[in-house]
Parts: structure tokens; sequence; C-alpha cells
């Protein structure tokens, strides 16, 4: 079996979640691939180079591999199951942001896209490194070449969503879920990071995989 986690914006593959579900995954002899999509800059940073590591590494196994996506790594997980349906055959969604810079639902206010795109570049803060990172503005347009809200895809989904998620709004994901009948959403009592409902989250991971659970000590 092969799972792929794809992390967040400003986030990195050794996130608390990545480590989390690479642990447990461990213990029923399953490695966690988790590509850092940082690389080889966050400065650089696109959608597209993303899908194109992902796709690339779908591309070298044998089979067809589950991916679970967190935030913008959510959309992308999104993304990949539509463009490559015969390498991807489950989908794990965590608070995804099936709406990244579309109209109402921008990363920034519309002032703030235009100074971005007048001086090049913005700061945002990177919770891997600790600090403001710069930003290419092509990062921003390249992600309103892609519409993870009406993307098609087939593979049985499971979404995960914070009703207090400050971050991306759950009734946007409600939707996305409600349009489509081979996703199960989980509403739950958590806001983005989703940390405290880990434990509940993997109860039904588990399963959803093919795996016995596992007795824990």
């Amino acid at each position: 079996m092969r799972v792929f986690y794809l992390h967040g914006f400003a986030s990195s593959s050794q996130s608390t979640k990545a480590g989390y579900f690479a642990e447990r995954l461990h213990a029923h002899g399953i490695e966690l691939q988790s590509p850092d999509f940082n690389l080889p800059d966050f400065t650089t940073l696109t959608m597209t180079r993303m899908l194109d590591e992902v796709t690339r590494r779908l591309q070298e196994g044998e089979g067809a591999a589950t991916l679970i996506g967190s935030s913008l790594g959510g959309a992308l997980a999104v993304l990949a199951a539509a463009h490559l349906p015969r390498l991807v055959d489950r989908v794990i969604l965590l608070a995804p942001a099936v709406m990244f810079a579309k109209p109402g639902h921008h990363l920034l206010p519309p002032e703030r896209i235009e100074e971005w795109r007048v001086a090049g570049s913005m700061s945002f803060f990177h919770y891997a490194y600790g600090e403001e990172r710069p930003l290419d503005y092509a990062f921003y347009v390249d992600t309103l070449r892609y519409d993870p809200f009406e993307a098609s895809f087939s593979q049985p989904t499971l979404i995960f969503q914070g009703r207090r998620d400050a971050s991306v709004d759950y009734r946007t994901v409600e939707a996305f879920a409600q349009r489509r009948q081979h996703v199960t959403l989980s509403l739950l009592d958590d806001d983005h990071q989703l940390t405290a409902s880990l434990p509940r989250i993997w109860t039904d991971i588990e399963p959803f995989l093919g795996l016995t659970p596992l007795r824990v000590p």
C-alpha cells in the first residue's frame, strides 16, 4: 500500500499531522511518503509545481495510492485524483481549501493582492521555518488556473472539517461534499489544525484503508 501526505500552505512534510499519521501507518508496516513542497524554495512555489511533484512521485511507484491532503494539500489531492484517476485509489481530506484563490475566497483581500502584483512578491509567515518568507506573485496567478471545487473525480473520499475553522469555511466544504456521492464528510468541533481530533480521525481512516485496528497498549 502506498500512502502520501500532502502538506498545506507554509507548512512542511514534518508537520504534526504528518508525524501522527506516519507513526500509525508504520505500526501497520506502511511508510508514509511526504513530499516537501517547499523545495527547491518557498519563494517560487506554485500549484503547478506541487502537482508536477505529486505526479512524478505517483508515477515512480507501482499501483494506485491513497492521498491524504491537508488544507492547500487537500485541494492538491483533489486535483491529483481528477488528473490521475488510475494512480489514485482513495482520498482523505483534512480541512481542504477547495475554494482557494477563487473570487470571494481569496488568500488576501483584493487590495492586498494588487499590492502583491505591483511588488512582485509578498512575505508570509512560514510555520515550518518560524519566520516570514517571500512568495512570488506567480503563485497567486497560477492558482487561478485550477478549480478544485469543480474538479471531477470519483475515488472514495473521506473529509474531516472543523466547524471552528477560521481558514476554511466548513459550509463551503459541506457544499463540496454534498455534490459528490462518493464523499463522506465528518464535521468536527475543532479548528483548522484538527489536532485535537486526530485520534477520532484515525479511527475512521484505519478501516477506510482496509487496515485492521491495532490495540493501543
